[in-house]
């Protein structure tokens, strides 16, 4: 999610779930560690819990990286060993890394032993010609056996040459059945699946087999999804979020962040998809983009208002 979860994404899905364990887009080691911590690192704390993923194959790196991600006060340390694009490929890290299982233990080891909150894997089930059965289960293994007892496996191949990252989402088979196995014969580790998952339906039928479930692009271009995960999957009996609450709570949140100089845009862009499949979402979509460009810190409520003004006539119309 690169580009995607950052701190002001992750605040606008906290207010639809109080319970789901938000991530960070993958940071590099060396920016984590040489960067602006504040812009890459600062979060509000409503976001707990909330894990930082970084990238690198380099363990002393890595081990301060995550040591400052805990200062911070994250709640996990999550490694990225499963992005396949060029240019984290260049860099030797992401989803290449599953060539490379003992150096992925070296630097979970070295995190480990850095750190005192939960050190985690994401990963694929292979890359290239590799045989997912093989490659999967020795780098779980081998991770296993210096401490890291979560794992998140995006049941899918990665393709290094050939396809961008995009297709590497959709093209490769889904494996489910492959990951299935893994928990069933290392029932000790903690296995949350990831790929393909586009309904709460889906991520019901999935925990009746694994310890959890991740959404990536799903719950970024459908974020209203969110909204579900509370009452269907945690079994909480409060009440769920409104839409009106939400669009109160990040219209307050953008004129905040306006205040400290950050372009409207840098917000409202991760809100685009809040009315997916509802009619007047085009309108939203369209509202949100000229009010973000034009630095309106109440583009919100005003794109907001001009759907509710849409659906009041509509009614009217159908009315009369």
């Amino acid at each position: 999610m690169m580009d995607g979860t950052d701190r002001h994404c992750r605040y606008f899905h906290r207010l639809m779930s109080r319970h789901a364990r938000l991530y960070t887009e993958m940071i590099v080691a060396d920016a984590v560690i040489h960067g602006d911590r504040d812009r890459l690192l600062g979060f509000d704390p409503i976001e707990h819990p909330v894990a930082l993923q970084i990238g690198g194959s380099d363990p002393t790196k890595l081990a301060e990286a995550a040591r400052i991600g805990a200062a911070v006060g994250y709640d996990e340390i999550n490694l990225n060993v499963g992005c396949p694009s060029d240019r984290v490929q260049s860099g030797t890290f992401g989803a290449c890394l599953m060539k490379t299982p003992d150096l992925v233990a070296d630097c979970m080891a070295a995190i480990g032993e850095a750190v005192d909150i939960p050190a985690t894997v994401k990963c694929r089930i292979g890359v290239d010609d590799q045989d997912p059965e093989e490659s999967l289960f020795t780098l779980v293994d081998k991770c296993a056996a210096v401490g890291v007892r979560v794992f998140i496996v995006h049941a899918r191949k990665a393709w290094l040459q050939g396809l961008s990252p995009k297709e590497n989402r959709e093209i490769p088979p889904l494996d489910y059945a492959l990951v299935q196995k893994l928990k069933v014969s290392r029932p000790d580790l903690t296995i949350i699946v990831n790929g393909g998952i586009e309904t709460i339906d889906q991520c019901k039928e999935h925990l009746d087999t694994f310890d959890g479930v991740m959404l990536g692009r799903t719950a970024y271009g459908e974020p209203r999804l969110l909204m579900s995960v509370d009452p269907l999957l945690f079994g909480d009996e409060a009440p769920a979020a409104d839409l009106n609450a939400v669009i109160d709570a990040m219209d307050d949140y953008l004129q905040r962040a306006v205040a400290r100089g950050i372009r409207a845009n840098h917000v409202v862009r991760h809100m685009s998809g809040l009315l997916h499949g509802l009619p007047h979402a085009r309108t939203w979509r369209r509202l949100l983009s000229e009010g973000g460009a034009a630095t309106d810190n109440h583009v919100i409520r005003r794109a907001w208002a001009a759907v509710e003004a849409q659906k009041t006539s509509l009614t009217a119309d159908v009315q009369s």
